[in-house]
């Protein structure tokens, strides 16, 4: 295979050389001109350098596989472009043009490229559609012009949201919106996850706008991209997830699978970046996790943003999803000061955490948080899609993590109704 451009705020910071899964990364004098030797504005794994080192191709290659779909999601995008679901270049080339963060990879040798981007207006029963078959066309690829690559397994598509309304992004124009439709397994999860994100906005650990939309009778969560600011260049902000940041891969997102991935190894990232705002940020979203049965706190549920002229920070909070209702095992993806089993954890073992993180505002923060939480779950319901016990395990458990109880302990134990939002029209 020929040569892959690498492009990062509108520099041309490298390229990508071999074939298949095989292949590493090659900087450039020009991104090192823009942004300087060992600068870690593609990502604190992988400085840029004036000589690669040999002994970090594995971490190189790591960074620039997770920038592809998991799962089934992937498998379908390999088939319908003919080729291997191992192959990275294969499949960088074909999705590339609009990645997670401000990264766009292309094909050298392409006539075609650089492409100039554009927008396809859809209508609502198209945006139906599309949501409808996302199964078949893992994030609204539907078209030669499709070249989305998102990491994750849930079905989704994205979209550009525009004056005028809705359109496909092709050609590498960069979407703005995720846009999950309702599970078939689990039916209740979109109105869930627009819960949890409600709170975590509730506790300004996230500022972009999640809400249920219904497109020609079919609901949909509609999530909008923190990743993209029209004040960024190209429009793109650039971010990269914990698992690229931690030289880890696939499920060793969770730190059952390995054990690289681990709550301390996160923040000791953001305690070597000097950045205390962040490091507390990340101690109130595992207690949030906690707080609502958010299981899936895993490596690459957690980013740092990179600003083209600024230190990275932690990224605001995303899919923020309860779900100690539903048939798992009960485990968090992350063990909180050694525990994993999500029914167990008190509020020891968060501040025993966070203590190990040298916060010594710990205990404090962590009340503070879990009283937050209350008063949101108090004040608001979940949406009426919602599991209908969602606002009442979310009371159980922070109510116990306050009184020193394990969170899962016994049954519901404040009495109160909070009021539910009302249902999205169409529903």
């Amino acid at each position: 295979m020929s040569e892959l451009a690498v492009e990062l705020y509108g520099t041309l910071i490298g390229t990508l050389a071999g074939s298949g899964s095989d292949f590493d990364f090659h900087g450039s004098a020009d991104g090192l001109s823009r942004f300087g030797l060992d600068a870690t504005v593609l990502s604190v794994a992988i400085p840029f350098a004036a000589v690669r080192p040999r002994s970090q191709k594995r971490r190189r290659q790591k960074f620039f596989r997770e920038l592809l779909p998991e799962g089934q999601a992937r498998v379908v995008l390999a088939r319908q472009a003919g080729l291997d679901p191992e192959d990275v270049l294969g499949l960088l080339s074909r999705y590339g043009r609009d990645l997670a963060g401000a990264l766009q990879i292309w094909d050298t040798a392409d006539p075609e490229e650089p492409r100039s981007p554009s927008i396809e207006p859809v209508s609502e029963a198209e945006v139906a559609e599309m949501l409808r078959t996302a199964a078949a066309h893992p994030l609204g690829n539907f078209t030669p012009g499709g070249k989305t690559s998102l990491a994750g397994v849930q079905e989704k598509i994205v979209l550009a949201r525009t004056d005028r309304g809705w359109a496909r992004a092709l050609d590498g124009w960069p979407s703005t919106h995720i846009i999950k439709p309702i599970s078939t397994s689990w039916p209740t999860m979109i109105f869930d996850e627009e819960y949890g994100s409600r709170i975590a906005r509730a506790l300004d650990l996230a500022r972009h706008e999640t809400r249920i939309e219904v497109f020609g009778g079919v609901p949909a969560l509609v999530i909008e991209r923190y990743d993209r600011d029209a004040a960024a260049p190209g429009g793109r902000l650039h971010q990269e997830d914990f698992n690229q940041a931690l030289g880890c891969s696939g499920n060793e997102k969770c730190q059952r699978y390995g054990g690289k991935a681990s709550l301390a190894r996160i923040a000791e990232i953001l305690s070597s970046l000097g950045d205390r705002g962040s490091l507390e940020r990340l101690y109130k979203l595992v207690v949030l996790a906690v707080a609502i049965g958010n299981l899936d706190l895993h490596a690459k549920n957690l980013s740092l943003l990179h600003p083209p002229d600024a230190e990275p920070v932690l990224a605001p909070a995303y899919d923020v999803v309860p779900m100690a209702h539903l048939p798992n095992d009960g485990e968090l993806a992350l063990a909180v000061a050694g525990e994993y089993r999500h029914a167990s954890v008190t509020i020891d073992h968060l501040v025993r955490e966070g203590m190990a993180w040298r916060l010594p505002n710990a205990e404090a923060l962590a009340r503070e948080t879990l009283l937050a939480i209350a008063e949101v779950v108090r004040d608001h319901g979940p949406h009426a899609g919602a599991y209908p016990g969602l606002a009442g395990d979310i009371a159980r458990f922070s109510s116990n993590l306050l009184e020193g109880r394990p969170a899962g302990t016994g049954a519901n134990v404040i009495a109160f109704e909070p009021q539910p939002e009302p249902p999205t029209p169409g529903l």
